[in-house]
């Protein structure tokens, strides 16, 4: 039968892959046997990671492409390179996002939220709609927008980027829909508070981390490399049944 978890053959697209959840997910696809394509704004800090992957995996597994999300001619230009490297893609990582405020959105600037909506949630219906379609014409592939618990429930500190994760959430839905009569599954990620350098306002700070911890089951703080398990499961044959869903990963604690 094979493993359920083999990603040989595959190629993946990872967003915002050259540090924290987004390159432990492009690691762990490419030990898994995938080609992998790394991504983020600065071209160097993209090949630096996909050097370590090719050195960890002994083969050539990983190249780099350098985009800005928020540039819409840049992700095509992503989306382009990683189709004439590789004839095709068959599972993208909406990784990347943003979220320049911290506090309530009483606080909030027009353009703080107006950026926080573009990178997180327009951003990723652009890149699938850019890559979906040879997706389809296959009738095969996967999508995976990490999301995050905050799309679950309310916060007085990062609620704008909270409706941004819900919003992923139902464009997972709704393409799921569309999508799954031509083979094609769409889900997200739900991470609970992860130890990145995104996140470092929530984790920095030890009054935040023993409130965002103490709730949880597991009485800690997640790391990337168990995130990443989680996208392998959706791009590979193990995960073939599962579509239009948000997979919560969070330690225990949306719960209780």
């Amino acid at each position: 039968m094979g493993s359920l978890f083999d990603l040989g053959g595959q190629v993946a697209v990872v967003t915002g892959s050259s540090r924290g959840i987004g390159k432990a997910i492009a690691w762990h696809m490419a030990q898994h046997g995938a080609e992998v394509v790394i991504s983020s704004r600065r071209q160097e800090a993209c090949e630096e990671a996909a050097a370590e992957i090719n050195t960890a995996t002994g083969r050539k597994a990983a190249v780099a492409k350098a985009a800005n999300i928020s540039s819409k001619a840049e992700l095509q230009a992503l989306a382009d390179f990683a189709l004439a490297t590789f004839g095709k893609v068959t599972a993208l990582v909406c990784n990347a996002a943003t979220n320049p405020y911290f506090g309530p959105m009483s606080g909030l600037a027009d353009e703080q939220f107006v950026k926080i909506l573009m990178n997180n949630v327009v951003s990723n219906h652009w890149l699938i709609q850019m890559l979906a379609p040879q997706m389809l014409e296959r009738g095969e592939g996967s999508v995976t927008i990490i999301s995050s618990i905050g799309g679950l429930k309310g916060s007085d500190v990062i609620g704008a980027y909270n409706v941004s994760k819900a919003a992923d959430l139902q464009l997972a839905r709704n393409l799921s829909v569309e999508y799954g009569p031509r083979g094609v599954r769409v889900n997200c990620i739900c991470p609970g508070l992860v130890r990145t350098d995104f996140a470092r306002a929530l984790w920095e700070n030890p009054d935040i981390l023993k409130a965002a911890t103490a709730g949880s089951s597991l009485k800690r703080i997640g790391e990337p490399d168990e995130i990443a398990g989680m996208a392998v499961f959706l791009a590979s044959r193990a995960g073939a049944f599962t579509t239009g869903q948000g997979m919560v990963i969070d330690g225990g604690a949306t719960i209780a």
